[in-house]
């Protein structure tokens, strides 16, 4: 069974994030949530019979497939008196644990077991968001649907759950803190020991003058103080056909000036730099990066997402990373592998991941409103030895821009 939870608004999408660019401000917040594109029965945007409504049979087990499509949120999700067996996520197997609440980004996908075994009875389902930071608007409502045992009247009255606070960041932290890789002799955890490139990125917010923007200025987000300018031409092509002019590989691997990121006293100057700028690694070279937010602006969580990789989460914390201390504590042993990971709010995370995918690869926060402000970049990974470690030409037939 797929449950895909996401946002819905009133007005039409894209219009809405071309509009906020224009003036230089954030999009509005979302009407509502959605469980497979509706909003539910206790939500104000809908009647009763507009939920989700997912009939089960007693004594059979069954996989839900979660995926979070929200735009700007990361969410809770539960079943009201029943525990989810999670057994995988983004596509990599995990030691199974229960839990009675799911914490789960935008970008990110996971398979849990349910236990049908209550006999009869409508039991609530409900996603509802998560924000650390208080002072950052987002909607507060909850979406919801009915998981119904077959054979039970409709009319039955639902029994409810509780749904965690916004900001209730001991679920959300109790949650990752129990994903491990599997770690088997089928499934081994190969994490990278010995690394070639480590780096530093932080992740904050940037105010720039804006000529065309209504308010005079214009929100940025970046990486290591850069916000990235998507290119007219393809960065892989122009990488495969060695286009000059197109992007350069200079993108900084630590902030270019250091400061106490998650400290009370933040830089004055808001300024952030822009531009295409790439990092570029060998084929076959292991990385080390970590993910540092910072209170540039605002602190904030984070989903960042890597294209072309899978990678190992070796460690977090809140405050600043340290380099001398912290690796002490690294999961080198069976850490969770995944695509898409949430920076805390004022902390930070650690991957380690091998470079054997050639070509060019976008990392961006999948909150599409970072996204849309810069906070992006891309790593180009040169070709191997031979055929089999080097990038395909483009087929004949692709369309020209």
């Amino acid at each position: 069974m797929i449950q895909i939870v996401g946002e819905w608004w009133k007005s039409d999408v894209e219009e809405m994030i071309e509009n906020a660019l224009k003036i230089g401000i954030g999009p509005d917040i979302s009407d509502s949530y959605t469980i497979n594109g509706l909003t539910g029965p206790v939500s104000s945007c809908s009647s009763p019979q507009e939920g989700f409504n997912w009939v089960v049979e007693n004594g059979k087990k069954y996989m839900l497939r979660i995926v979070n499509a929200a735009l700007n949120e990361e969410l809770f999700f539960k079943i009201a008196n029943h525990k989810l067996t999670i057994v995988e996520v983004d596509a990599t197997y995990v030691k199974p644990f229960q839990t009675e609440t799911i914490f789960i980004t935008p970008g990110q996908t996971m398979n849990a077991i349910l236990d049908a075994d209550l006999g009869t009875g409508n039991y609530l389902m409900a996603a509802s968001p998560f924000m650390e930071e208080v002072h950052v608007p987002i909607d507060n409502r909850t979406a919801t649907a009915t998981l119904q045992y077959s054979g039970t009247n409709p009319s039955e009255p639902i029994k409810l759950t509780d749904i965690p606070a916004q900001n209730d960041t001991s679920v959300a932290t109790s949650f990752v803190d129990s994903l491990k890789s599997l770690n088997s002799q089928e499934y081994p955890a190969r994490v990278p020991l010995n690394i070639d490139h480590s780096l530093l990125f932080t992740i904050g917010f940037g105010i720039n003058p804006c000529a065309n923007c209504v308010t005079g200025s214009e929100l940025l987000a970046n990486f290591n103080n850069i916000s990235f300018i998507k290119p007219e031409i393809s960065l892989l092509n122009a990488h495969f056909f060695n286009i000059s002019g197109v992007f350069s590989d200079d993108f900084p691997g630590n902030p270019l000036n250091p400061y106490d990121y998650t400290g009370t006293s933040q830089p004055r100057n808001l300024r952030t730099m822009q531009g295409t700028r790439l990092y570029r690694l060998a084929y076959n070279s292991t990385v080390q990066l970590v993910l540092q937010d910072t209170g540039m602006i605002s602190p904030e969580n984070h989903p960042i997402h890597l294209h072309g990789f899978n990678f190992f989460v070796v460690g977090k914390g809140l405050g600043n990373y340290n380099p001398d201390n912290d690796p002490n504590n690294f999961n080198l042993v069976d850490p969770v592998e995944r695509n898409t990971i949430g920076v805390p709010t004022g902390g930070w995370v650690a991957i380690r991941f091998r470079a054997d995918n050639p070509g060019v690869w976008f990392m961006h926060c999948h909150l599409e409103v970072h996204t849309t402000w810069g906070l992006e970049m891309a790593f180009v990974v040169d070709n191997g030895k031979g055929p089999k470690e080097s990038i395909l030409p483009p087929p004949q037939d692709l369309p020209t821009c």
